[in-house]
């Protein structure tokens, strides 16, 4: 089975539809499905269910995927550095389930392990339980999370080979791993593309049998959300 495509559009043709979920791996800019996620857009699919943690920055990564409005719902933990991603929100524009951070995790892990639920103590008691089941043990209260799964997940990676096994490369991993284990089919997008059986088996961080689909990239462009510098002293 030849798992390597020559780009994005082929890489994701006959999986979009309108109305589909989406898995995008990355945590603000590091490790995002860039490539892809711009082929998802230029495809002109709508009605889109967008799991990520963030929807990137103004501009970059999905939220040029909420400038042309195919985006119909967001499952996230994190809004604050996408000014338009907030705007849709508060205009009741875009639809939007909030999930504390390590909650999110665990409902793409359940999702990709067969888990159709978990009960968890975070939320208990906040707006995150509202409509969810409360269920006492060892006298502490829990809600139940509903794990997630997939039509399409998008990752990066910084190697993978062309049996579909991949590496990330440091923080890169973040969501990237969980979310290429619970979908119907993973697309990866890799910087460096090996032949198979290059990569010590001991390194692969997720294993082929979870990616259907891979192209290369090269090396990305490595975006910094905020840069802080300060004057350097007088030589």
């Amino acid at each position: 089975m030849n798992k390597v495509y020559p780009n994005a559009k082929s890489a994701l043709d006959g999986l979009l539809k309108d109305g589909i979920m989406i898995m995008s791996g990355g945590f603000g800019l590091c490790g995002i499905a860039e490539t892809l996620s711009d082929a998802i857009r230029d495809s002109g699919v709508k009605g889109l269910t967008v799991v990520s943690n963030n929807a990137g920055v103004d501009g970059i990564g999905l939220s040029r995927l909420l400038e042309t409005r195919q985006i119909k719902k967001m499952i996230s933990s994190y809004v604050g550095e996408n000014k338009l991603f907030a705007q849709q929100y508060l205009a009741g524009e875009l639809e939007l389930e909030f999930n504390p951070q390590g909650t999110l995790a665990e409902r793409i892990r359940a999702g990709g392990a067969g888990i159709p639920a978990f009960y968890t103590k975070t939320g208990v008691g906040t707006l995150i339980a509202e409509g969810k089941e409360v269920k006492e043990f060892d006298g502490e209260k829990y809600i139940m999370e509903r794990g997630l799964f997939a039509d399409v997940a998008i990752v990066h990676a910084w190697k993978g080979d062309t049996a579909g096994n991949l590496v990330y490369r440091k923080t890169a991993r973040n969501f990237n791993p969980m979310m290429a284990t619970a979908a119907k089919v993973t697309v990866a997008e890799v910087e460096h593309l090996v032949p198979a059986g290059e990569i010590d088996p001991d390194h692969i961080h997720t294993p082929g049998i979870f990616v259907k689909r891979i192209i290369e990239v090269g090396t990305a462009n490595k975006r910094i959300e905020f840069r802080n510098t300060r004057p350097r002293p007088a030589a």
